[in-house]
């Protein structure tokens, strides 16, 4: 289980270990890719490019983004995921990552916590 907290403005976040520094993710499920790094990491990761991905954003709008594969550290695994790295300095797990887990989000106790589930 990977614990996590949720921000005084309401944001749920888990920590991260990424190049040797903690980092801040947040837990988007408002995007249904894997991740999003921010630009200023791209240079400390090897990253096979793997083309371009189409994305599904709120008020039914579309993006298209170069996607690479990046080892990525997540509940105790190093997982390949798909990323992108556009500009910023906010790092979010999207739907497509969490998609094996159960999500539970406590707004009033400020706590998140995301269980792997094991389907039979």
């Amino acid at each position: 289980m990977i614990a996590g907290k949720v921000s005084a403005d309401g944001v749920p976040f888990i920590s991260i270990p990424i190049s040797g520094q903690e980092w801040q993710a947040t837990i988007d499920t408002g995007f249904n890719g894997e991740l999003e790094l921010p630009e200023g990491l791209r240079s400390s990761i090897t990253i096979p490019y793997i083309g371009q991905t189409r994305f599904s954003l709120a008020a039914g709008q579309t993006s298209i983004e170069d996607t690479y594969l990046v080892n990525f550290p997540f509940d105790g695994k190093v997982l390949v995921a798909e990323a992108t790295f556009p500009p910023g300095s906010d790092i979010l797990i999207g739907t497509g990552l969490i998609r094996d887990y159960k999500l539970i989000v406590n707004f009033p106790n400020r706590t998140l916590s995301l269980e792997r589930v094991r389907l039979p």
